[in-house]
């Protein structure tokens, strides 16, 4: 680490070709300031009391600003610039006071514009460790040098930055694959199922809800389940939701599936609880859709339905993902304000599959990620989804969050999830989604903790 870096020196230039192709590879260059990195700017001002942040990227003139905290600023000429100390160092630079430094009199100006006293800057690489920008802090005042947890912080947050334009290549590329849920056909009556089935599927209690396992990645304790809806259908059998869902959301009769799987979700925690006290530690997840979220009196609506059963709010949580917010984020912002007054956990379900989910994770009270089982399912076939998944689970870890990984089905996955400090997992490596009368069984071992011989081992 450089307190006070050298403008020069040739090492940050031998591989300026490649940084340049990796750069333009990430796409980030010469477009606007974005919302998506806007989290990382303002979690960084906040830690560091600072009184301006810059997140930039560097091509071979300009330093292009993609976020800011304090003093806007579009671009700035990469002459003479800090970016060039950074590049020279091949890390972190700090400059506790400009004015002691004579080397700083040609960008006079740049620091004039942002109020700068002193400063401190780290690289942002991409997973190749071409430095493709910057993440800046500005202070009006002289500081100290940066304590060593400070540096650890300040570099944990550039690599967020890095891995936001990781996450978009990410995404671009899943949704080239065809990877995106299916629509339903334009000519939707030749389809099944139509309102009346859901109807008569309603009427007739032929849905039923499973639940799958949340555990503890390093003792293997039950600690949560999640519900899901299947349609036991009396021709067709079991059927998944991905199957009715949604044309259950196209027709609005998802409003009066969901408000029947909470009422359900919440007897069964209540049953469950009645049986061992020591279950009220068990938190019971419940996905909302869309409309859901977004109708009037949803927080209402749950504190009756805690009330009239007779649960602790602390035992129920509500996933959503990052599209059900995104309509009317006002209503949003107000909803989540009530839901967690209320005291109930609430989750980002598949995070790292939207767009501005840093921007959203920042602003939305969430006590939970739930990391996308694309990402957990390709871990162990290459740098990038094994870093995202790492940037996420750090993610958390700053702003003190949990974290649960979705989809682990083989004890690799297990073992790198628990190795990188994620501290719960769902999936088939624990137990596919069971009724609830299997889940009983399954809590009434002892401690709650899944034996060796249930686990879906696969080879180390």
């Amino acid at each position: 680490m450089a307190q006070a870096g050298l403008v020069g020196g040739n090492a940050g230039y031998m591989q300026e070709d490649g940084r340049l192709a990796a750069l333009a590879a990430s796409g980030i260059l010469d477009s606007e300031p974005e919302a998506s990195f806007d989290a990382i700017t303002r979690l960084c001002a906040d830690y560091f009391k600072a009184d301006s942040v810059l997140l930039g990227f560097v091509d071979e003139s300009r330093v292009w600003i993609k976020s800011y905290w304090g003093v806007p600023v579009r671009e700035l000429p990469r002459r003479n610039s800090i970016f060039e100390l950074v590049l020279a160092e091949d890390g972190p630079v700090i400059v506790p006071d400009i004015h002691e430094d004579s080397r700083f009199g040609e960008d006079g100006a740049s620091f004039r514009r942002l109020d700068a006293r002193s400063f401190a800057s780290v690289p942002v690489r991409n997973c190749d460790g071409h430095v493709l920008g910057e993440l800046i802090v500005f202070s009006a005042h002289p500081r100290r040098p940066m304590t060593r947890d400070e540096l650890r912080m300040f570099e944990s947050l550039a690599e967020l930055a890095a891995n936001q334009v990781e996450l978009r290549r990410f995404r671009k590329n899943l949704s080239q694959r065809g990877m995106r849920p299916a629509r339903r056909p334009q000519n939707a009556a030749a389809i099944w199922p139509q309102r009346p089935d859901l109807r008569a599927a309603l009427e007739k209690h032929e849905f039923v809800l499973f639940y799958q396992p949340e555990v503890e990645l390093a003792t293997h304790r039950i600690v949560g389940l999640e519900a899901l809806i299947r349609w036991r259908h009396p021709e067709r059998g079991l059927i998944p939701p991905m199957e009715f869902i949604p044309a259950a959301e196209e027709c609005g009769l998802i409003l009066p599936i969901g408000d029947w799987g909470l009422a359900e979700v919440c007897g069964q925690i209540r049953d469950w609880t009645r049986e061992d006290a020591n279950h009220s530690a068990l938190r019971v997840c419940v996905n909302l859709s869309a409309l859901q979220f977004s109708r009037d009196g949803l927080a209402d609506h749950v504190e009756a339905l805690l009330s009239r059963f007779g649960i602790a709010s602390r035992q129920l949580g509500l996933e959503m993902t990052e599209s059900s917010l995104m309509s009317d984020t006002s209503t949003a912002f107000d909803v989540l304000g009530d839901l967690r007054r209320l005291g109930v956990s609430l989750l980002m379900d598949d995070f790292g599959t939207g767009y501005s989910s840093l921007n959203y994770l920042h602003s939305f009270p969430f006590d939970v990620l739930k990391i996308d089982r694309s990402f957990v399912s390709r871990m162990t076939q290459g740098d990038q989804a094994l870093q995202i998944v790492k940037t996420i689970i750090e993610l958390a870890r700053v702003l003190g969050m949990d974290v649960v990984a979705e989809g682990v089905e083989t004890r690799e996955q297990h073992n790198l999830l628990r190795d990188l400090g994620c501290r719960y997992g769902q999936g088939f490596f624990f137990s596919r989604p069971l009724s609830a009368e299997a889940i009983t069984e399954l809590l009434r071992l002892p401690g709650r903790i899944l034996p060796e011989h249930l686990l879906n081992a696969q080879p180390a």
